[in-house]
């Protein structure tokens, strides 16, 4: 079984909480994937009505999941990710702290000079 992670490379959060993950061990495979990269792939997740600036993308088996959706089954399948990752394990507060974490992003894309993607 393999997971594909689609998350903003340019965001210092994004791409900080992406690589910390450790799924290896649960799911196998697992691909990283930059949102702003020319990856085919990105095409096809932004093609299915995903808006990249609203949240990272994760497929796993059959399914894609987004946003707080994605933080959340990531959460779930890895082994440790910090504080963080125990905190989005429950799906409840997945929905409450993702805003924050966006707009957080949104700050921190600002501050550094980096546009939304496109």
């Amino acid at each position: 079984m393999s997971i594909e992670i689609y998350y903003d490379g340019a965001c210092p959060f994004c791409d900080g909480y992406a690589r910390k993950l450790n799924l290896q061990r649960q799911v196998g495979r697992v691909d990283l994937i930059d949102l702003r990269s020319q990856d085919p792939r990105v095409a096809q997740v932004i093609d299915s009505g995903v808006d990249p600036n609203r949240g990272m993308v994760v497929r796993f088996g059959q399914r894609q999941y987004h946003g707080a959706e994605a933080v959340h089954i990531l959460s779930v399948l890895s082994e440790g990710g910090g504080p963080l990752a125990r905190l989005m394990r429950s799906p409840r507060r997945a929905m409450i702290i993702y805003p924050v974490l966006r707009a957080l992003r949104h700050v921190a894309l600002r501050l550094l000079g980096r546009r939304q993607i496109r």
